[in-house]
């Protein structure tokens, strides 16, 4: 189905209704501090809901989110892979800025640097509880754990579902389970990973009965809908679109507890609920994939459907409902939008983020951020986007067009090293990146190479030898 096409079916649907211990840092709500939960899914596509498309399971509670909220149709993850997308996420900065290339392994020495500050350490300055629960991927030394980057609490994996010994072609240790900083399951299990989306559901609504007296934020990083797929048996065989649905299924459920949970405690209209993706689907695992919507490609690229991903927004009383943005934003907008909400002070360090808050408050022209900047293996530029402009850089990267994709949890084949030509895209008429104007529009062109140019002084790009002049190391693990 055409993305065009979906907006509009979302347009539908935001017009039909539809029913549906408190931390020894954390300080009492004097000042009324609106509550935030961040539920982040992984390897979603932009056509996995409802209401951008998905016809053979529903997400009620999802679709309701947008009903009542606010849905961001031009949103995009900060890289097209995990470690590097959640670096930027939690951030605020390009993944490259700060070291982050790719998904990072377990035996990986790098992590998130002690120089960068995050999300829950800008909101601990507030007086915020913070948790942070399911999958991490910032670096599973001690030094890298949640707990050490302004997160109280920390229950889940220190990276990817799929790293772990039943891996159908590779080759892995035992996945652990932390509790904070300690392995409390050294080699989780088949049937563990079918509670994982319960189980983290749980620890959401308990912190938050558990702190309903202090501003608290709360980063809900679910490990699914990654390969290899699991689902609890209360919603095993429910979708018509085999384990993939059920698992969509689930995490609706799960949106719909926390939101269900706020409303019990009446916390729904001081808390701010944030529902997105790390990337696009992973096509190669074919039914085991979610949907690009109509984008091109998937994860691991810089096309559309690598890094355009749904970003739903909900805050009653403070975001007007059925709000519809078609302004670019990214994730590494949310922590300077956090910040302003909380009236935090911004990182000593530079971001690349902006605050998205205008937007939030009901200006749906409001243009906080003009460009994007799409990198993609290691340091290569290989797309800047100006407004609703997108140049493409010819480059070597994935593609999952022409192979036939796996089946039932096999990966089907991919090719990693594609020659992709370049091209220049009007994302409003052309989402799909198929039609190349760039000789019709030559002052555009001018415009984002200058565009490029910047970006290749301030962060490098590999692809024509630019070593950048801004660009900060991770952590690492002296050997």
């Amino acid at each position: 189905m055409n993305p065009k096409i979906k907006i509009g079916l979302l347009g539908t649907i935001l017009s039909t209704s539809v029913s549906c211990s408190p931390t020894k840092q954390a300080k009492p709500n004097e000042d009324n501090l609106p509550n935030v939960i961040l539920i982040h899914l992984d390897d979603m596509g932009y056509g996995d809901l409802s209401l951008t498309g998905a016809t053979r399971y529903k997400t009620p509670h999802i679709d309701n989110m947008a009903r009542e909220g606010l849905f961001f149709t031009h949103y995009y993850s900060a890289q097209a892979v995990s470690s590097a997308s959640r670096a930027g996420l939690l951030t605020g900065c390009y993944p490259n800025r700060i070291g982050f290339h790719g998904a990072l392994g377990p035996q990986s020495k790098i992590g998130l640097s002690d120089n960068e500050e995050t999300i829950a350490e800008v909101l601990k300055k507030r007086g915020y509880a913070t948790a942070a629960y399911g999958k991490w991927h910032l670096g599973v030394q001690q030094q890298f754990l949640p707990t050490n980057h302004g997160f109280d609490e920390f229950y889940g994996i220190p990276y990817s579902n799929d790293m772990w010994p039943y891996h159908p072609t590779a080759t892995f240790p035992d996945l652990p389970l932390f509790e904070n900083e300690e392995i409390v399951n050294p080699g989780v299990s088949p049937d563990d990973q079918k509670q994982f989306t319960t189980d983290f559901t749980l620890r959401t609504v308990n912190f938050i009965k558990e702190n309903q007296d202090t501003p608290f934020f709360i980063y809900l990083a679910h490990p699914m809908p990654h390969v290899p797929l699991f689902v609890s048996e209360k919603y095993e065989g429910k979708s018509e679109q085999g384990l993939y649905g059920d698992v969509m299924m689930e995490i609706d459920w799960s949106v719909g507890m926390i939101i269900e949970t706020l409303e019990e405690h009446n916390l729904d209209k001081n808390t701010l609920v944030i529902f997105t993706s790390d990337n696009g689907p992973w096509l190669n695992y074919g039914n085991h994939a979610g949907s690009t919507g109509g984008l091109r490609e998937g994860k691991g690229t810089t096309f559309e459907g690598g890094q355009r991903v749904p970003c739903i927004m909900l805050w009653r009383g403070t975001i007007p409902k059925g709000s519809i943005s078609n302004s670019l934003a990214s994730s590494i907008d949310l922590l300077p939008t956090l910040a302003e909400i909380a009236n935090a002070p911004l990182p000593e360090n530079f971001i690349d983020g902006v605050s998205l808050l205008p937007i939030l408050e009901g200006d749906l022209e409001a243009t906080p951020r003009e460009t994007f900047y799409y990198y993609y293996r290691q340091n290569n530029l290989q797309a800047v986007r100006r407004d609703d402009w997108k140049l493409v850089f010819p480059h070597p990267g994935r593609t999952y067009e022409g192979f036939q994709p796996g089946d039932e949890g096999m990966p089907g084949k991919v090719q990693e090293h594609y020659p992709h030509e370049g091209g220049l895209y009007d994302l409003r008429r052309d989402p799909g990146e198929r039609y190349d104007v760039s000789e019709s529009y030559p002052e555009i062109m001018e415009l984002l190479m200058q565009t490029a140019n910047e970006a290749r002084q301030d962060l490098g790009d590999d692809l024509t030898g630019n070593k950048g002049k801004n660009r900060r190391e991770p952590g690492r693990i002296e050997e």
